[in-house]
């Protein structure tokens, strides 16, 4: 759905209505997960960024990855972003692209809650211009101490515009990843309702 204007709060439960009891539109459900057995036929974008190191840096991380932080982007926005992180629930996501919006669907088709590693993945619905799969986690690594915030992503166009506009798209998704580790790291570093003890 493209809009030239921000959607308003009713487009989006509008939307996120007409999409939750919609099928995936990949089959390889919870890949990322494992990541060593990605489909076939999809672009994989992996990235990786250190945060810093220490229990108290992965709880703030964990507590960002919550509050759904790595889309406070400005161009790019998740609603609402309130929705907790289970599998199941069902997001929008509303980048801005030179002059206009889009609407897109994902629900989280799996958490990861371990000791040392959080995150969740997500999949694509009908009402996405792309098709595939993202995990986003945060992993305290044993051996070095450090904190990590972890993208791996594998997609494909799912609708005309973005067949067309491949490249332009590929750059958004760079610019997504870039974007997202520094809205990670910054609120690591501001610790937004954290306590430290």
């Amino acid at each position: 759905m493209f809009l030239f204007t921000p959607p308003t709060a009713e487009q989006l439960k509008t939307f996120l209505e007409s999409q939750t009891r919609q099928p995936l539109t990949y089959t390889a459900e919870g890949a990322t997960r494992l990541a060593a057995a990605l489909p076939d036929g999809y672009t994989v974008d992996h990235r990786r960024v250190a945060l810093g190191s220490g229990e108290t840096v992965f709880r703030r991380a964990c507590a960002a990855l919550r509050r759904w932080e790595m889309f406070n982007l400005g161009w790019l926005t998740c609603h609402p972003r309130a929705t907790p992180i289970e599998a199941g629930q069902v997001v929008a996501i509303v980048p801005w692209h030179f002059g206009f919006w889009s609407l897109n669907a994902c629900r989280i088709v799996y958490v990861i809650a371990e000791e040392r590693r959080f995150g969740f993945g997500y999949g694509t619905l009908p009402a996405h211009v792309e098709s595939g799969e993202e995990r986003f986690l945060i992993e305290w690594e044993a051996s070095t101490d450090t904190v990590a915030y972890d993208i791996l992503a594998f997609s494909r166009p799912a609708h005309p515009l973005t067949q067309l506009a491949y490249p332009v798209t590929r750059l958004f998704q760079w610019r997504f990843a870039a974007d997202s580790g520094r809205a990670m790291r910054r609120a690591v570093v501001a610790g937004e309702g954290i306590p430290e003890g």
